[in-house]
């Protein structure tokens, strides 16, 4: 299976971190934990998640400060940010989604809801764990049906080699290292030499050309893989 939705909590009280980790963990996605700002920083540079929930008020670097660092950096900007704050009033909230947020939630908040919001998110950076289906050029993947078709041929892919097309194709044009396709696609927990990575990258672009089209998958040297 497809490494879990990584979730990223922001939050330097204790008692709120600990609430939301176990709601989420219980509903199936991998939580990491950072306590003030600047750790938050580090661990999305060390281990990218797929949302961050972020409070606004942190010690040493602030959430909303953070959130502005990873929206103009091109490699965090896709990162969903649900930003948290006891801050209720309607410029704070304008402040911090023109600061890049994707959604705002002011305390106190129901988790119900939180999770509602997360999971929200992570339909729109991760459409694959919900059962979209992606295009992109001639090709299509329907994450249901675990079906690929190219120019309306259906193709012969490996579970492998599904997971590693619904990863490009959910963020074409993003370069993926080889490392950051482990994670997402083997998952943190197993052990795979990074030369099997383009071992199925190889088996993919085969599966891909099968039909005759051009080749859609881009060697980026010393970087990675993308699609497009």
């Amino acid at each position: 299976m497809a490494s879990q939705p990584h979730v990223l909590i922001v939050e330097d009280e204790e008692a709120q971190r600990e609430v939301l980790a176990y709601n989420l963990e219980a509903e199936g996605f991998r939580v990491t934990r950072a306590e003030d700002g600047e750790e938050g920083l580090l661990m999305v540079s060390e281990d990218p998640p797929d949302v961050i929930v972020l409070d606004w008020m942190l010690p040493r670097v602030t959430g909303i400060e953070v959130c502005r660092r990873l929206k103009v950096d091109p490699a965090t900007r896709g990162i969903a940010i649900i930003m948290l704050s006891a801050r209720s009033e309607e410029v704070d909230k304008v402040r911090g989604l023109e600061t890049g947020a994707d959604d705002y939630v002011t305390k106190p908040y129901s988790v119900t809801e939180l999770m509602a919001r997360v999971r929200s998110q992570l339909r729109r950076v991760r459409p694959t764990t919900v059962g979209q289906v992606l295009a992109f050029d001639d090709i299509l993947l329907d994450a249901e049906t675990h079906r690929v078709s190219r120019d309306g041929s259906a193709l012969k892919l490996g579970p492998t080699e599904f997971r590693l097309l619904s990863t490009f194709m959910e963020k074409p044009g993003r370069v993926w290292s080889r490392d950051q396709l482990l994670d997402r696609v083997w998952g943190r927990d197993i052990y795979v030499d990074t030369r099997t990575v383009d071992v199925h990258v190889g088996r993919l672009r085969k599966a891909l050309t099968a039909c005759g089209g051009s080749d859609p998958v881009r060697t980026v040297r010393g970087a990675g893989y993308a699609l497009g």
